[in-house]
């Protein structure tokens, strides 16, 4: 079929209705400006279910910079053309006001998972994510859901989310897409002045360094730690955190006896850039 652009959630739960009957539906949830990291979860969709619905609502509750939510970039012509070259289904395209049809007072907070990282730096921020999810998952009612791996922390607590409130639907976590420079793909990346794109790929070299060192044997996480936060110690960069968490957590370990991430947030002016890196000890 044609894939369908639609804004309103009634009709979404009507095409969805005629479609689900004996076959899968994933969803992948997105807030725009689609790259190939994006095209690689609706890749990932395309090949696990029969119905392919992509998401794109930026999503203001989740923002606790009201300037970065207005500077957040948005082409949904681009967007849609994206998803129809990847033979996605249906876009769901709402407005804020199809979304919040009246004032919110009803909201999902995770707890423990999101206290650390972007959770200290960000109030609200994994409350309004967890929100808008639920009431994706509400409306869309998903058999699968797919979610990037660059923001671990993002997926960590929907998996802790639908686990906790019995959600019926399989949380899939896809692996980073990388610039060939080992940059995460990131919306934000097209904001980078010349000179900031050059310095950003530092953030995951710093990672894969960290990375080695647990993988060489070392299992004291502050001087891994300090030895990371010495090579991103660059004018250009101001460090906003880097820790080692237990990977289903997200809380600091204080031994590295086993599997953990690395993840850190850098500010590059006035752009914000997260990463994290899967290791375990030898």
């Amino acid at each position: 079929m044609n894939m369908q652009a639609i804004e309103s959630i009634d009709k979404l739960r009507l095409v969805l209705g005629s479609l689900r009957v004996g076959s899968v539906v994933g969803l992948v949830p997105t807030m725009g400006a689609l790259h190939a990291g994006h095209g690689r979860l609706i890749q990932q969709a395309r090949t696990d279910c029969g119905n392919v619905v992509v998401s794109i609502f930026v999503n203001p509750i989740q923002f606790d910079d009201p300037r970065d939510f207005q500077l957040y970039p948005r082409d949904l012509s681009s967007d849609l053309e994206f998803c129809r070259a990847r033979d996605a289904d249906i876009v769901f395209a709402p407005t804020a006001a199809e979304m919040y049809r009246r004032p919110l007072k009803s909201f999902v907070d995770v707890a423990g998972v999101t206290e650390h990282l972007c959770g200290a730096f960000r109030p609200g921020h994994f409350r309004g994510v967890a929100t808008v999810v639920m009431k994706l998952f509400g409306i869309v009612q998903p058999d699968r859901a797919y979610f990037g791996e660059k923001d671990a922390q993002q997926l960590a607590t929907i998996r802790r989310m639908v686990l906790d409130l019995s959600v019926p639907v399989t949380i899939v976590g896809v692996p980073t897409v990388r610039e060939a420079d080992g940059l995460a793909l990131s919306s934000r990346n097209q904001r980078l002045s010349a000179e900031e794109r050059r310095v950003a790929p530092f953030l995951y070299q710093t990672l894969q360094l960290a990375g080695g060192r647990i993988s060489a044997g070392h299992r004291d996480p502050r001087e891994v730690r300090e030895e990371a936060l010495a090579v991103l110690k660059r004018p250009e960069i101001r460090v906003e955190y880097l820790e080692i968490v237990d990977p289903d957590e997200m809380r600091p370990v204080d031994r590295i006896d086993g599997p953990v991430r690395i993840a850190a947030a850098i500010w590059l002016g006035s752009i914000r850039l997260i990463d994290n890196l899967l290791c375990a000890p030898a």
